[in-house]
């Protein structure tokens, strides 16, 4: 039990085991030992797993930077004639894995074009291997991404085509998920109720087959779906509780989000200023101490369309300004053109 041969998938099934229950300190523990194992033993399909196990979990903390460090070292040991028989015993082709979950920290690190790239990479990749769980999941981590850049029919349609895939070969996990994003894109479409509605089966599905895991971030679907619809209250009990499960668990990359959510929400209920300033502001901060640019210049934006509400122009552009222009990519995506749109307002 010693040897690592023996060792490293005892330590990586426990690894997988306590991240799915969200344990994410316990799962960080046991990734930097399969880590060390496999540095010890110098194998390159080892390192391979145990950067990607570190570099997801770490993803999971907020410790964006990193995360991506890590996984783009899997990228970098990854060689398919050599590691593609990884997949049978880890269940995901680790290329895909690593290509897909890479675009991840990507994104939130303010990169949304070489995500969008990595993400492509990951499903040319697995489109190429007779993987269908690997396929699944490079469709399922592209819809997310098209999330990410709120991408709403593009998000929908890769969702359904991981849905159709996992239903066809039986992987009740993935049609979960692929619930779950595909409600939020159907409430961001206009079509509130019958999101919500699949929001509330998809988490359902998932959480009695995986738990906390990612929940923080599932709950933020289902609160910004019910500010489509006009039920605030309900939005806001749904991010406390959201709030509440990234504290109690240590899910942090989702968190200046929940709170930006948070004081748009209170401003839809006409809450007092300062309340909802806080909120944006907490936002920015968390933003700033994970190096999440995106999600920085998401809550710097709504803070300074609500000082430009105010009459304060020269502080809501003094804030914006900057953080726009640290962006050298994705100009076209949503996010950068509102942030675009408002300075020119604020001109």
């Amino acid at each position: 039990m010693g040897e690592t041969p023996e060792l490293f998938p005892v330590l990586w099934g426990l690894w997988r085991f306590y991240l799915v229950r969200a344990e994410y300190q316990t799962a960080r523990e046991l990734a930097v030992q399969c880590l060390r194992l496999a540095q010890r033993d110098e194998d390159s399909a080892l390192r391979l797993v145990a950067h990607h196990a570190l570099g997801n979990t770490l993803y999971f903390f907020g410790e964006v930077s990193l995360a991506r460090a890590h996984l783009e070292q899997g990228i970098a040991l990854y060689d398919r004639q050599q590691h593609h028989h990884l997949a049978f015993h880890y269940g995901l082709d680790l290329g895909v894995w690593c290509l897909a979950y890479g675009a991840w920290p990507l994104w939130l690190l303010g990169y949304p074009e070489q995500a969008l790239q990595r993400s492509r990479e990951a499903l040319t990749l697995a489109r190429k291997l007779a993987h269908p769980f690997s396929l699944a999941h490079a469709l399922y981590y592209m819809a997310y991404l098209h999330y990410f850049r709120r991408e709403w029919q593009a998000a929908q349609a890769q969702a359904e085509a991981a849905m159709a895939l996992a239903s066809e070969k039986r992987f009740p996990q993935m049609v979960a998920v692929g619930m779950i994003t595909r409600g939020w894109a159907l409430a961001m479409q206009g079509q509130g109720r019958e999101g919500i509605a699949q929001l509330q089966q998809g988490m359902a599905a998932f959480r009695a087959a995986a738990g906390d895991l990612d929940r923080p971030r599932y709950l933020a679907h289902l609160a910004e779906a019910y500010g489509q619809v006009g039920q605030t209250e309900a939005g806001l009990t749904t991010l406390a509780e959201a709030l509440a499960t990234a504290y109690k668990t240590g899910d942090r990359y989702w968190e200046a989000e929940l709170h930006r959510l948070k004081g748009e929400l209170l401003l839809r209920q006409a809450s007092p200023t300062k309340e909802v300033e806080a909120c944006f502001r907490q936002a920015i901060e968390i933003a700033r101490q994970q190096q999440a640019k995106s999600l920085e210049l998401r809550a710097a934006t709504s803070l300074s369309r609500l000082w430009q509400q105010q009459g304060k122009r020269d502080e809501a552009r003094a804030l914006l300004a900057p953080v726009y222009g640290w962006f050298t990519e994705g100009f076209d995506t949503i996010d950068l053109q509102e942030a675009k749109a408002l300075l020119d307002a604020l001109a």
